[in-house]
């Protein structure tokens, strides 16, 4: 028997008991992949955790790999550093990934159900463990914390564990975020290049003012606890870590918001480093220097965006609307509505969306990675 089922045309895994809530077909990993690229494209690079130059990884697994395009992009990344002797692992409950032994990788797949507890591989054997966006696959609360012991079991000493997740609830972001303290220079480049905010624990929010939006957080968060899975991860993961501190150090973290469209206070000049009273004179001329630099394809008006920059937040909107296109059994279930009140919500959505700047107040989609480095 087929471990697939087809439910509204969507390809689903048969198996009801696994709480993963996406369907197994080309739609969700072609999302999926576009999201793997924007994460990377935001924090620049596939691997945030730092390692030792004279020691790169040389085991890499993957957890709940998928298509395995993140491992072709960390093979690219390490391969572009001169390190060609990495080998790469993928663990997922089916085989969805292609052969990339055939693009020249040093590639194995394995299929495992996560669930299942031990992994299938020896103490001690990998440098390096990375998962994107799991929670969306098994619940914080007893699985993810038992993986999270596994995952160190199977790490060598000195290791990385490195988790990326995205929340899938909606914030606004407002006006004047405050500036993340003890950013690395690096990182702040990066915000600056990509026009994204790094996140710390006084970052201000407020809860979103589109109804559209405002729905849909509350069907997904619907959706989400009824199968234990967590809707905003990003706010777990760091704690969930900091568990492990007898067996982790080193730890760090990145987070950031992506905003979905134009906004109206950075059309405003609500953040022109100019206008940075809390930076030197000498850190507002650099900001400035980069900023005039980054947006010398645009029109030159502050909040005017470079066509790289305009494209990764309209890829992040994108991942949105095809989350929701492929979540749309479960949200139609949680909203209570028949087939064409659901047709005629998913119209105005697309209208609101994209006609209308329906993200012109601050919305954003969250995301971060967080590592630990295995004593």
């Amino acid at each position: 028997m087929s471990p697939y089922t087809l439910r509204n045309g969507r390809r689903y895994l048969r198996d009801s008991s696994f709480p993963y809530p996406l369907p197994y077909d080309l739609p969700e990993l072609h999302r999926q992949n576009l999201r793997t690229m924007l994460l990377t494209s935001v924090l620049g690079s596939p691997v945030c955790s730092p390692f030792d130059a004279s020691n790169p990884p040389r085991k890499v697994l993957e957890v709940a790999c998928g298509t395995g395009l993140y491992s072709s992009m960390c093979h690219d990344y390490f391969s572009g550093l001169g390190y060609s002797h990495v080998s790469f692992t993928g663990i997922d409950i089916t085989p969805l990934s292609a052969d990339l032994q055939k693009q020249g990788i040093d590639w194995k797949f394995v299929q495992h159900d996560l669930r299942t507890l031990p992994l299938p591989f020896q103490d001690d054997e990998f440098d390096l463990f990375v998962s994107t966006d799991i929670s969306i696959i098994l619940p914080f609360s007893g699985y993810q914390e038992r993986l999270v012991a596994e995952e160190l079991r199977i790490l060598k000493p000195g290791g990385m564990l490195e988790i990326r997740e995205s929340d899938h609830v909606l914030r606004t972001l407002l006006r004047q975020p405050p500036k993340a303290p003890n950013l690395s220079q690096e990182a702040q480049e990066r915000a600056d290049a990509t026009v994204t905010y790094p996140l710390f624990s006084n970052t201000p929010f407020a809860v979103t003012q589109n109804p559209y939006v405002r729905e849909y957080n509350t069907w997904i968060q619907t959706v989400l606890d009824n199968r234990r899975l967590c809707a905003v991860p990003c706010t777990l993961v760091k704690s969930m870590l900091l568990q492990e501190t007898d067996h982790l150090d080193v730890l760090g973290t990145r987070r950031v918001a992506v905003m979905l469209g134009e906004v109206r206070w950075e059309r405003e000049g609500v953040g022109d480093p100019s206008n940075d009273r809390s930076a030197s004179p000498s850190d507002r001329k650099a900001a400035c220097g980069r900023l005039r630099k980054q947006r010398e394809d645009s029109n030159g008006a502050f909040g005017a965006l470079t066509a790289d920059q305009s494209a990764i937040r309209k890829t992040a909107l994108l991942t949105i609307v095809q989350l929701i296109e492929s979540l749309e059994p479960l949200l139609k279930e949680a909203s209570g509505k028949v087939q064409a009140e659901w047709d005629r919500w998913w119209a105005g959505l697309m209208v609101d969306l994209f006609e209308q700047k329906g993200t012109f107040n601050g919305e954003c989609m969250e995301i971060g990675a967080w590592w630990g480095r295995k004593r």
